[in-house]
């Protein structure tokens, strides 16, 4: 019986360049990235400087007041992994909380669920490692942006209403339509300061006064003063005959290693048969079930991973059906940008307010959104991702980065989409290095995702409930063979992402930004 697939709504991304290559969500930091390899900068310049383009342009997904991860590969062997994510106030209190009747963190418009903000740290700890440029010449573009406007993209446009009662949120005052001219001078003032004094200009200056008057409690002096940037050892497995490189826990990349390490094992058949889209749904499933119980910022990565604790998971997954969790085992809204210089250097890049403009809350005077990554707290006594002083929480942010038999770079990747991105991710390697795609299908292809909750970070909340959304472009067959193996399927609108990959080849480099971000771009030169 032939397969059919509808095709996809949108042209081929898949770019060519001989030597460098920037991909994001957004032309306008692509660019500016293109500009500074240009210019003689590394990819670690051009990342700094392409998301300080997007804290001004696309303050929906990222920006000042979120966290950041990234990868960096300079050469043979694993690559340097620097965990900028945030750490709750010297005030967390989660007596005040339960005594409060809340049951889980609050998602919006509360304080409590904005741990420091990690972004700054992390570019100033990229830029004193790796930075060739001076950090004025790199923020200066987005500085000129935020101070003399840039027309905003679609996707801003069509969720600006959902800030407009906001305090805080006057820069997007007047934008109902794309195009419209945003300006964002407080978000220049920060950047401008960065510029000058570094970490501490930022932290120790206006915002970080305004994040103590925002805490009201929550935060202290010595909380901003302490850098929340750490080089850490990065995880990594070998599938596929090659390395697959991500952020250790408290980050969630371990579930895409997890999940490529059980599909390495079983025999998939091509992408339209059905059969594939189950036996990947089932990895993902059995890779990330108990992650609110296992996922915590002292995990063992090491252990996540090990074939002891995934063999017993890939032997439960069966052709015809559903497996039933947990029977074969006992143990205890984003941005992603990439970009590689002709050096040798490439960066896998992640950066987030969590969910959409974050928290709500906001830096009034400056305009800028404060990040809910504390949602990922629990508040279950004596659960180790317990909300508390000093403390990171579970981060859904999972770059990855590939690299060859002898070390050297296959490709950076990585997605946006909450709980959905190391489904994402591993969707994406299998494409890659099963199939030997090419970046613009490994990104522009047809995928499914699974859902729980509502926000979109309470997928495994009750794992036996997961739903899996398909792309309408994705193959056709793909839903009905899943229903008729037991699983909730069906063709739909969710999060599936703004992926983007870039593979060094013969010749050159090869990328794709994602098309579903609409204004996405790859290029180079």
């Amino acid at each position: 019986m032939a397969m059919t697939t509808t095709p996809p709504p949108w042209e081929n991304p898949l770019r060519h360049t001989s030597t460098a290559m920037v991909c994001t969500i957004d032309t306008l930091a692509t660019r500016t990235g293109v500009d500074v390899l240009a210019a003689g900068g590394n990819a670690v310049d051009a990342s700094i400087a392409a998301n300080a383009v997007l804290t001004v342009t696309s303050q929906h997904m990222c920006g000042l007041g979120g966290d950041l991860f990234a990868l960096v590969h300079t050469g043979p062997g694993r690559p340097d992994c620097l965990n900028a994510s945030g750490r709750a106030g010297s005030g967390a209190d989660p007596a005040a909380l339960l005594a409060e009747g809340f049951t889980a963190m609050p998602h919006r418009g509360d304080i409590r669920s904005v741990p420091v903000p990690g972004c700054v740290d992390g570019w100033w700890a990229l830029h004193r490692r790796f930075g060739s440029m001076p950090l004025a010449d790199l923020v200066a573009p987005a500085i000129l942006l935020a101070d003399h406007g840039f027309a905003a993209s679609p996707l801003l446009a069509a969720v600006a209403g959902d800030v407009r009662d906001v305090h805080g949120a006057q820069d997007f005052a007047g934008l109902t339509s794309a195009g419209t001219v945003v300006r964002r001078p407080g978000v220049a003032r920060v950047l401008r300061a960065f510029a000058e004094g570094g970490r501490a200009a930022v932290y120790l200056g206006d915002f970080g006064e305004q994040l103590l008057s925002a805490g009201t409690g929550e935060f202290t002096d010595e909380d901003l003063a302490t850098p929340n940037a750490d080089w850490v050892d990065p995880l990594g497995v070998r599938v596929w005959g090659h390395d697959v490189w991500t952020v250790p826990p408290n980050s969630q990349g371990y579930l895409s290693l997890a999940a490529a390490l059980i599909v390495d094992g079983l025999d998939l058949p091509q992408e339209d048969n059905p059969l594939r889209a189950h036996l990947m749904v089932e990895a993902a499933r059995q890779a990330g079930h108990d992650r609110p119980a296992v996922l915590h910022e002292h995990a063992d990565g090491e252990a996540l991973v090990h074939p002891t604790r995934l063999d017993p998971r890939r032997g439960a997954i069966h052709a015809d059906r559903v497996a039933t969790l947990g029977d074969a085992w006992h143990d205890g809204d984003t941005m992603y940008l990439c970009a590689v210089d002709g050096e040798g250097m490439s960066v896998s890049l992640i950066q987030s307010n969590a969910n959409g403009f974050g928290s709500h809350v906001t830096l009034p005077e400056l305009g800028i959104f404060l990040h809910n990554r504390g949602i990922g707290f629990s508040l279950e006594p004596g659960h180790p991702a317990s909300y508390g002083p000093g403390r990171r929480p579970p981060h859904t942010l999972a770059p990855a980065l590939v690299t060859r038999d002898d070390g050297h770079l296959r490709a950076v990747l990585g997605t946006m989409g909450a709980d959905a991105q190391p489904q994402i991710v591993l969707q994406m390697l299998v494409r890659l290095l099963h199939d030997a795609a090419d970046p613009g299908h490994v990104v522009g292809g047809g995928r499914w995702v699974l859902t729980g909750g509502g926000t979109g970070f309470g997928t495994w909340d009750d794992a036996d409930s997961v739903q899996v959304v398909v792309e309408p472009h994705a193959p056709a067959a793909w839903v009905p063979g899943l229903v008729d193996r037991g699983h909730r399927a069906r063709v739909g609108a969710a999060n599936f992402g703004h992926a983007h990959c870039i593979e060094a080849v013969d010749g050159g480099l090869r990328g794709a930004a994602d098309p579903r971000a609409v204004i996405g771009e790859a290029a180079g030169y």
